[in-house]
């Protein structure tokens, strides 16, 4: 079975005493940690909202045609040991 990972990303805030307690206050009466609390307002925030896409530069995208190219040729190989590749460059 092959697993799945998500990638997350850790975001550090810093807060006044008083927002703070007001936050706490909130996340409390819901039952949930104020991470959870701050987690859950920020979903709701964006829910609606598209993920952004961005077009390639022309340039960008002629050289991944190429490496898609390459690799559906077989013309590619696995890297496992990143240390040892650029040992035997």
């Amino acid at each position: 079975m092959s697993k799945i990972t998500t990638k997350t990303s850790q975001v550090k805030i810093t807060l006044s005493q008083e927002l703070y307690a007001y936050l706490r206050s909130k996340a409390d009466k819901f039952g949930l940690t104020l991470a959870a609390y701050v987690k859950n307002l920020v979903i709701n925030d964006v829910k609606d909202t598209d993920i952004p896409t961005f077009k390639m530069s022309e340039e960008r995208e002629r050289i991944a045609l190429r490496a898609l190219s390459d690799y559906k040729k077989g013309k590619t190989r696995e890297i496992r040991d990143i240390g040892k590749y650029f040992e035997d460059l």
